[in-house]
Formats: structure tokens, C-alpha cells, sequence
């Protein structure tokens, strides 16, 4: 899961996308990267590290241009260590082009070998977005042969995009001296949508949030399978490029991903979650009389609305039982010292009045290791709890997600081939109340727009493989998630694993 941006404008974009960024921080705080485009030459700038660190004013100034684009990084494949693996990606034939991903590829390894035997072309990293990008640069040079570059021609090219490629996509590229192209994977999994401010600029963004803080009007979500380009004139074309695309969201934006002041395919997150709460609601009357809770307490921040309104729903006092800290910095690794992982306790601190003698539910959105919610229990007990609940808004993660999430082998989940008996006694909570995956989905599907439009089309489902174990693309066995495992981000010995399913809600 990363954050991506495009911009068009007939002013500098720099400053727009690098706002648009920090709104997007959320899906991605390994590495930032923008490049932006005068006449035909691009200017670049990429490293790790959050946004406000990765770009000072000398930086700024070097990204001249009134188009660009931008992307938080969350790595999902190859190495996270790798400064390389930062986007933007470029290659310089055909035009130029630099691209930006959201998502994961299913059949990157089927991929890189076919370019390198069939398409000629050299991968220099283990990244799939360099895979993706190859696979575009050759589409576009097989589509433009002999002729110039125009909308069909770019669309011609997207179309054999989707037919070599597997797995999840939003794609955002440049093409030197022609424009701005976006497209989505056929199924709609990873989230893209377009925006348009007053002056007539354009932003192609993950979330609407990203547009409406930078001052963008919503415009529409990018269709499953739709290419739309921007060319330098501002002139917006658009084509749907994948035969039988259907709609079919990551359930797990809606869970935990996205922020909630954000609509994703016509869906409030915000609403979803609060949903979530009212059908937990349900959940945990059938396990815990609701006279044996004092207090429901949120584990920050995602499970906030959903701890709202299961309280209201039960009648029990909701409370703010921990406070998360913000600024915890790396750790780092001096000579002879030995390595040193943080503690969920320099993250979050208890208020020990609102535990102390009490029977408290904490609310989680989901459990995924459980590593870290076997030492929030634990620190309710040592703040007095008398009794320690947890629920989970979400469903047990059961499955790998290969779609985008760095989501870990089956053997590193908690919930993989364990009863919920099993696992409450893992965690040493005094019950576990788990969402219904059904319910979960009715939930979800239940805060969507009550009239499909142009701006939100109808949805055919969700992608829950997380929880229910059905991949939605149709390719993937245990064979292929045993592969794609062997590419998941490598950490360095002495650097803390920054993906946000590390230590869930606290990063």
C-alpha cells in the first residue's frame, strides 16, 4: 500500500504535490519521492524517510514544471532498505517516462523474466513497480510505432498493459512532451480518483482527501480498468481499456488503511467504520453481557468510530484509555550495542484512572500478529483492569493479502489455523469477540452511495482474501504466495520494520 499523486496545471506543481503528500502520509512512511516535468526534461527528487523530511527548500526548488507527480512509500516487494526501490521509477525510451504505483503484481517474476528474454529490457531492481513501468514503456513503444503519440495510442497501450498484467494497480505516469496517465487494475482493488480545482488544474490522487485539502473539488473515482489521460493542455481523455472489469475495493482501505475523511469508490470510511461498530455491537452482547463492561476504550486510532458506536449501541461509557505518542523516533544501532526493537509502550501510554478497577472492552480494528495486542492487554492489567475484553472490528486475518498489504506469511498470523478460543488465550485477554466476515461486508456495502452515478459506479464486491481466503484476480495458489513471500521487503538487521501492520494503529 502506498500513497500516489498526479498533478496538471498551468502554474508550478511542486508545492501542490508535495501538500497532497502529506495528506497521503498515512498509507506510506518508508520513502517519499516527486519528479516533475519542464518542456521534455524531468526533475527528481527521492529518498526514505517521511515527506517533511525527504524535501527541504533546496529540493523544492530543484522540481520546476507545471506537471508532475508524487508517492509515499509502503514497501510491499523487494527491499525496503534500498534507497533505489524509492519511487518515482523512470526509464528513458519511448519519450520518457516516469511512473508511480499503488498495489502489487501477482506475476512481476513471470514478468521480469518475459522482459528480459521477449521485450529486452533490463530491471535494475527487485521493485514490481520497475516491472510494471518496463512492461508500460514497452506497450507504449509497440503502440506508437511509426506513428506519433496520441490518446488511442496511449490507450492502446494500457489495454496490452492489462492483458500481461496480474494483481493489484494504480498506476500513475509521465510521458515526456505529452502528458499525465493514470489507470487501475481491472478488479478496482487499490483506490485512485480524479479532482479539479477552480484554475483548472487536475489531481489524480489515492484518497479524496489528498484533493479536498489541497483545495480540489471531487471530480469522479478513476473506473476499474479506465485509463485517463491529461495532456498538456489540460484536456482530459478517457477510456475504459480492460474487457469485464468489475468493481471490487480492498475491504481492508475501508477497515483500516484509508483515513476517514476520505470517500473511496463512493463509500465513506468514516461511515463504513461506524457501521463496523454497529454490527460488532452484535457480536459482543452475544459473549459479554454488556452490565459485566464499565468502560469501552479505543485502541488508537483507526478503531475510533467503530468504538464510538458499539458504545452508544451497548449504553457503556466510552473513554480515551491511551495516548499515542507521535514523535518516537528510530532507534539506533551503536557499536557493540546489540539490536534493540521499540516497545508498543514508548508508542502508547495508559491512563491508568480509566482501567484501574474496572472491566474494560478495548476495541482494536483488526488483529493481524497479535503481537501487539497481547502487550496492550497486558498493560490494561498492570493500570488495574479487573477484567481485560478485546474486540476486533474486523474478521480474524486468517490468509496472506497479495494485493498491496505487507500483510505476513500465514505462519506469522495469529488467527492462521487457531480457534478464537486459542487465540484469546495468546493474547490473555478474557474474551476475544471477533466481526463476522458477512457482516463485515453488508457493513462496508452499506455505507455506499444509495444511487450509483458517474462519479460512483455500482459495486460488484469486495477483496477480503485477508479474511476469507478468496483472491480475487483468480491466479493466485500456494505456490504463488510462497514466491511472492520470498520478495517481501528485506529489513537490515539494525533497522526497525516501519510497515504499519508491524505494530497495527500505532504508526
Amino acid at each position: 500500500m502506498c500513497g500516489i499523486v498526479g498533478v496538471v496545471s498551468s502554474a508550478p506543481v511542486n508545492q501542490l504535490l508535495y501538500d497532497a503528500m502529506l495528506l497521503l502520509q498515512h498509507r506510506g512512511q518508508d520513502a517519499a519521492g516527486i519528479v516533475t516535468l519542464l518542456e521534455r526534461k524531468f526533475f527528481m527528487h527521492k529518498a526514505k524517510g517521511m515527506v517533511r523530511d525527504v524535501f527541504r527548500t533546496r529540493n523544492m526548488r530543484a522540481l520546476p514544471g507545471n506537471i508532475g507527480l508524487g508517492q509515499v512509500r509502503y514497501p510491499t516487494a523487494g527491499n525496503a532498505y534500498s534507497e533505489e526501490e524509492a519511487q518515482p521509477f523512470y526509464v528513458n525510451a519511448p519519450f520518457g517516462l516516469v511512473l508511480v504505483h499503488n498495489g502489487n503484481l501477482t506475476n512481476a517474476h513471470a514478468l521480469r523474466a518475459e522482459l528480459f528474454s521477449t521485450d529486452h529490457r533490463h530491471t535494475n531492481t527487485e521493485s514490481d513497480s520497475e516491472v510494471l513501468l518496463n512492461v508500460l514503456a514497452h506497450e507504449l513503444e509497440r503502440s506508437t510505432r511509426g506513428v506519433p503519440l496520441h490518446s488511442n495510442e496511449v490507450f492502446e497501450a494500457v489495454r496490452n498493459v492489462h492483458k500481461r498484467v496480474r494483481g493489484s494497480y494504480a498506476v500513475i505516469s509521465l510521458i515526456a512532451g505529452h502528458g499525465l496517465l493514470a489507470f487501475r487494475d481491472p478488479y478496482g482493488i487499490r483506490p485512485l480518483c480524479l479532482g479539479r480545482s477552480a484554475d483548472g488544474t487536475w489531481m489524480l490522487a489515492s484518497e479524496s482527501v489528498a484533493l479536498e485539502g489541497s483545495g480540489f473539488a471531487f471530480e469522479r473515482n478513476v473506473a476499474p480498468g479506465e485509463a485517463v489521460f491529461i495532456d498538456l493542455q489540460g484536456q482530459v481523455h478517457s477510456m475504459q481499456c480492460a474487457e469485464g472489469a468489475t468493481l471490487n475495493p480492498c475491504i481492508f482501505e475501508f477497515v483500516y488503511l484509508a483515513r476517514p475523511d476520505s470517500t473511496m469508490d463512493g463509500i465513506s470510511v468514516y461511515q463504513a467504520r461506524l457501521n463496523l461498530g454497529e454490527t460488532l455491537a452484535k457480536r459482543v452482547v452475544s459473549t459479554v453481557p454488556p452490565s459485566d463492561i464499565d468502560v469501552i476504550i479505543p485502541i488508537p486510532e483507526s478503531s475510533r468510530p467503530s468504538a464510538t458506536q458499539l458504545a452508544h449501541l451497548l449504553g457503556v461509557p466510552y473513554r480515551e484509555g491511551f495516548v499515542k505518542n507521535r514523535y518516537v523516533g528510530r532507534t539506533f544501532i551503536m557499536p557493540g550495542q546489540g539490536v534493540r526493537k521499540k516497545s508498543v509502550r514508548q508508542k502508547l501510554n495508559v491512563i491508568a484512572s480509566e482501567f484501574k478497577g474496572r472491566n474494560v472492552l478495548l476495541v482494536d480494528d483488526s488483529i493481524v500478529r497479535g503481537t501487539t495486542s497481547r502487550e496492550i492487554v497486558q498493560m490494561a492489567r498492570e493500570a488495574g483492569a479487573r477484567k481485560v475484553y478485546l474486540a476486533s472490528a474486523a474478521p480474524p486475518v486468517r490468509y496472506p493479502n497479495v494485493y498491496g498489504i505487507d500483510m505476513p506469511t500465514k505462519d506469522e498470523l495469529v488467527a492462521h489455523d487457531r480457534t478464537v478460543e486459542e487465540i484469546r488465550e495468546l493474547i490473555g485477554a478474557d474474551a476475544l469477540i471477533y466481526q463476522d466476515v458477512d457482516a463485515m461486508k453488508r457493513a462496508v456495502m452499506k455505507a455506499a452511495q444509495a444511487t450509483p452515478d458517474a462519479k460512483h459506479p455500482k459495486l460488484d464486491g469486495f477483496d477480503a482474501s485477508c479474511f476469507d481466503g478468496v483472491y480475487i484476480t483468480g491466479d493466485i495458489d500456494i505456490e504463488a504466495i510462497s514466491r511472492m513471500n520470498d520478495n517481501r521487503p528485506r529489513i537490515e538487521e539494525t533497522e526497525e520494520d516501519s510497515s504499519r501492520l508491524a505494530l497495527p494503529n500505532l504508526s
